[in-house]
This record gives structure tokens, sequence and C-alpha cells, in this order.
């Protein structure tokens, strides 16, 4: 799993500003995600459990948990951009998602760590894990594009 101990802390302002613009966010809020940590590389954020989020054998839906995987990594990327130059915006360019157990009736946290930064290009990879469970719910390894 993604340790949090291995990155360094960045200015909490800056942390700060980019969680509270993804947590009000129109689609963030409407599933319901939430930030908990950002660090130099690094980002945690949370699913909070509701079964609106069931699909229906029972188990959270793995849209949902593809969504937190999306958008956990968010915080990853800005932490490494001069926030006095920030882009105009970055966006997905490649997800890929493998689901290797269900998640049921338990909030999901998502690590997000940056695996490698180019100039444009950021490779990063998300550990989803049951937060009562400690189950590993999924893995994402994705690509991000910074527009300029």
């Amino acid at each position: 799993m993604i340790d949090p101990s291995g990155f360094e802390p960045i200015n909490e302002n800056f942390a700060n500003a980019v969680m509270e613009t993804v947590n009000t966010a129109p689609f963030p809020s409407l599933v319901g995600l939430q930030f908990e940590e950002i660090r130099r590389d690094y980002s945690r954020m949370r699913l909070p459990y509701r079964e609106a989020l069931n699909q229906p054998a029972g188990i959270i839906h793995g849209g949902a948990t593809a969504t937190l995987i999306d958008t956990t990594v968010v915080g990853a990327v800005y932490s490494g951009l001069d926030p006095s130059n920030p882009p105009k915006r970055i966006v997905t360019i490649d997800m890929h998602v493998h689901y290797t157990d269900a998640g049921i009736a338990e909030d999901l946290i998502a690590h997000g760590a940056v695996r490698r930064r180019g100039r444009t290009i950021v490779f990063l990879e998300v550990d989803v894990i049951g937060a009562k469970s400690g189950k590993l719910i999924a893995h994402g390894e994705l690509s991000y594009m910074i527009v300029y």
C-alpha cells in the first residue's frame, strides 16, 4: 500500500486551497468525496459510504470507486505545481482500474501517488482501501495532462 509518511508536507494554505476547490466542485460534491490530506506527490481522499452508492448486488458500484480513484490524484498532481503559475486545467488522459475485492457497507479511502512527473504529463497510482475491513478494494493507474 502507498505509505503517506514517505511524502514530504507542502504549504498548508496551498494544500487547503486545493482540497477546498475539489471538495466543493459539483461532481465530487454529488458523489460525496472528501479530501483528507495532500503532501508533495501524494493525496488521500475518502468516499463516505451510503446505500445510494451500491449496485444491485449490494456492493459499492465500480463507477463510484473509479470516480474516487480519478479524483484522488488531483491533489497529488497539484502538489508539485507552482501555486503562482497554475495551469488552465489538468485532465485525465488514461486510467486503468483493477478491482481486487468488493467494498461492502464501508467508507473507501484512496491513497494516490505520483510515480513519474514530466513537464506536462504525470503518471500516478492509487490504492483504494476499505476503511473498516482494511481490504485492498481496487488499484488504479492513471496519466494526467497539465495544460498551461
